[in-house]
């Protein structure tokens, strides 16, 4: 079985993108990282919609994006979210380190499932305000099968590949625990 390789702990300043599945925890880690690193956290659910899950015009999303990247070009940041038509390449080329988030779909759905009964009726910190936690049958289909398609999951491996030096790869709960005690 192959070990996860524990990255080089970011330094002052440093940048990190979490990128991978619906129900991962990149939006748990992002919190915890930019609370022990004291880096500032880009939830980028929270740029992507409006209240009431209304999806914001791509250009205010695309300005929102680049005016925290430039705001916070030396002080470093923590960002988590996917969306390839948010600066996506050059979030990933700034980054000091890549974390993908891997887990299967079926922990993915149980976390989201979790997550959905401890949010319930309310707004969880990691989305827009005004967009009250749900657990719909979109959200269902996209967690088991629509955030995972081939060409997804082919786009996900290579950019692990393209920046294999600064990346590591999280499939299990037992990797993310180990991650996050470096980081203790």
């Amino acid at each position: 079985m192959k070990t996860m390789k524990i990255p080089e702990l970011p330094h002052e300043g440093a940048k990190i993108a979490l990128i991978g599945h619906s129900g991962s925890g990149k939006s748990t880690l992002a919190a915890f990282l930019g609370e022990r690193l004291g880096l500032p956290v880009l939830h980028i659910d929270r740029i992507h919609f409006l209240p009431g899950w209304v999806e914001r015009e791509t250009e205010d999303e695309l300005s929102l994006m680049r005016e925290f990247l430039d705001e916070n070009a030396s002080r470093g940041w923590v960002i988590d979210g996917n969306y390839r038509k948010l600066e996506h390449e050059r979030r990933m080329e700034e980054a000091d380190l890549i974390i993908y988030m891997n887990f299967n779909r079926f922990a993915c759905f149980a976390r989201a499932y979790r997550r959905s009964l401890k949010y319930r009726n309310r707004v969880r910190p990691s989305i827009a305000d005004g967009c009250n936690e749900k657990f719909d049958k979109d959200f269902v289909k996209w967690i088991l099968k629509g955030g995972r398609t081939k060409p997804k999951l082919e786009r996900y491996a290579a950019l692990v590949r393209q920046y294999s030096e600064k990346s590591v790869e999280i499939k299990n709960q037992r990797e993310l625990d180990r991650l996050r005690k470096a980081f203790e």
